[in-house]
């Protein structure tokens, strides 16, 4: 894999979509500079499919696919992708699991927000989780003082002593 700067017209030519990271590779401190947001219009104007991955929440992504210069967006680590019909003012949402498999996951999820708050006092829950559809965002530096590297391994503990969906937990 390399840079596309590296490659030649001639394969330049040949790419069809860009997917990209939105987290200090779009950003920077935080905030997405216009350099990078033309660039997204650049390409899409170009003919060129941008899909933004992201474990960022449904409702970032709601807003992103509606909003900025994309063909959709892939979030909270791969459970969905949206995409928005601008045509017809529609938004097409797909996800990885059925809505009786993500409503099971919710109820387990409020059950391990308990429990990590119980066990890890000093964990925060993400300032975004209202906006989650589908994991538990665990704040450990973003918003909140750094958690001590014991109190992230116990936290990791709890998500990681059980089911296999629990793989979808994000740390921020």
């Amino acid at each position: 894999m390399r840079p596309l700067k590296e490659l030649s017209g001639e394969k330049l030519a040949l790419v069809e979509a860009v997917l990209v990271d939105i987290d200090d590779t779009l950003t920077l401190n935080g905030r997405v500079p216009a350099v990078a947001y033309a660039a997204l219009e650049n390409l899409r104007g170009g003919g060129i499919k941008i899909i933004p991955v992201t474990g960022r929440p449904a409702g970032w992504c709601d807003h992103i696919a509606r909003i900025w210069p994309v063909d959709g967006i892939v979030g909270e680590n791969g459970a969905f992708y949206f995409h928005y019909q601008s045509e017809q003012h529609k938004m097409v949402r797909r996800y990885w699991k059925l809505e009786v498999e993500r409503q099971q996951d919710r109820a387990r999820l409020i059950e391990l927000e308990a429990e990590i708050l119980t066990t890890v006092p000093r964990a925060k829950i993400s300032a975004d989780q209202a906006y989650r559809e589908t994991d538990l965002a665990i704040d450990c530096c973003e918003d909140v003082p750094p958690l001590p590297d014991a109190e992230v391994d116990r936290v990791v503990a709890i998500f990681e002593k059980g089911e296999p969906w629990q793989k979808s937990a994000r740390f921020m």
